[in-house]
């Protein structure tokens, strides 16, 4: 198979439209499938309850789907079970089907920390079979409504150090016996997996593997030949070397040699098109960290900075906080890396009034 050449431009317009962020947003109201289909299209949304400006899920919807899209749609599409959380995305629910044959196999593969976690489960049997029982009674419950009854505490180096009902909670949805049935504010809420996902039968474990490889490059465009990004047996797509850039890529040929129509958006920190800051930085050279965990005097742009795309290129950063009580959309900062012409500079500025009027907060510059 000949190795498609590709610029670092056609690379990005590939990632951007793979992305749905080549195009203009819906106006107006939104079909009730538009989120869910969005979803499909994208994979999933990451589940991240910071809300400096509204949590990532929202904002990455908004970002394709406009002011159009309300938060309450997601909540809908949850308590209705169009989608479903698991392992910490936001997915629509026939495609748990794709990670059955793997919470099957949890307690028989014995890779790397498997087996601790086995059989710390096994030695704390009854203790999984009571929380069964309990959540068979009276479920969805929250992990303080959950007594802990195990006879091995969960030891850790992390925040999960004898959180015994939360650890083994974690290791039953990996098995598919619980699932995240909802959330009571910030907590979540757990029940037997059987009241929240669709009954579809699995699919086999190589087949889904083959499939949810398939679906990342496609969410991706452009994806390095082996990695993390691309899980699963094989590689997905066709292979492409990128002018300037190391290293071999396999691309979506459906998205080669497609139009390309660019637009200015805000983004998420968390939204795949820069979440693997590698990739990020290899493709569209843009120098970029998430700072919220940083203490304020070392932030460069932000607690929450927004990425800011233009067409194909990654231009700046947007400082901006969600004062809720003040009924204000705060800007701190605008941060060009290069210098935006009058075209981008107005691009930019309309965002940022469609993401105010988007949560209802009056707009203030600092």
């Amino acid at each position: 198979m000949a190795v498609h050449q590709l610029s670092r431009a056609d690379a990005r317009r590939i990632a951007v439209r793979a992305q749905l962020l080549d195009g203009p947003r819906p106006s107006g109201p939104l079909d009730p499938t538009e989120l869910p289909d969005l979803v499909r299209q994208l994979t999933f949304l990451q589940v991240e309850p910071t809300s400096a400006v509204a949590p990532s899920a929202d904002v990455v919807a908004w970002s394709r789907l406009g002011s159009g899209y309300v938060p309450a749609e997601l909540r809908i599409a949850l308590a209705d079970r169009v989608l479903v959380e698991l392992h910490g995305m936001i997915r629509p629910a026939e495609d748990v089907a794709l990670f059955r044959a793997e919470m099957a196999a949890w307690s028989d593969e014995d890779v790397f920390g498997r087996a601790l976690r086995r059989d710390w489960v096994q030695a704390n049997d009854a203790c999984r079979r009571d929380l069964l029982a309990r959540l068979d009674a009276a479920g969805p419950l929250a992990a303080a409504e959950l007594p802990d009854t195990c006879v091995v505490p969960w030891q850790s180096s992390g925040w999960s150090n004898n959180r015994n009902v939360r650890q083994m909670l974690a290791f039953m949805v990996a098995r598919g016996e619980v699932a995240l049935a909802g959330r009571r504010g910030r907590d979540p809420l757990w029940d037997l997996a059987d009241r929240v996902y669709p009954g579809d039968p699995a699919v086999p474990l190589e087949e889904a593997l083959r499939i949810r490889s398939a679906r990342r490059l496609r969410t991706l465009g452009i994806a390095r030949a082996r990695g993390s990004a691309q899980p699963g047996p094989g590689d997905p797509g066709e292979p492409a070397v990128i002018e300037g850039v190391r290293g071999t890529w396999r691309v979506d040929p459906e998205l080669l040699g497609q139009p390309f129509t660019g637009r200015a958006a805000l983004l998420s920190p968390l939204d795949q098109l820069v979440f693997d800051r590698k990739r990020m930085a290899e493709l569209f050279e843009f120098d970029y960290q998430l700072e919220m965990y940083k203490p304020a005097a070392q932030r460069k742009w932000g607690y929450w900075a927004m990425p800011i795309l233009s067409g194909d290129r990654l231009v700046g950063k947007l400082d901006a906080t969600a004062d809720r009580k003040a009924g204000v959309l705060r800007v701190g900062a605008l941060h060009q890396d290069e210098e935006f012409d009058s075209a981008t500079s107005a691009a930019v500025h309309a965002e940022i009034e469609d993401l105010a009027t988007w949560l209802r907060l009056d707009l203030l510059w600092a």
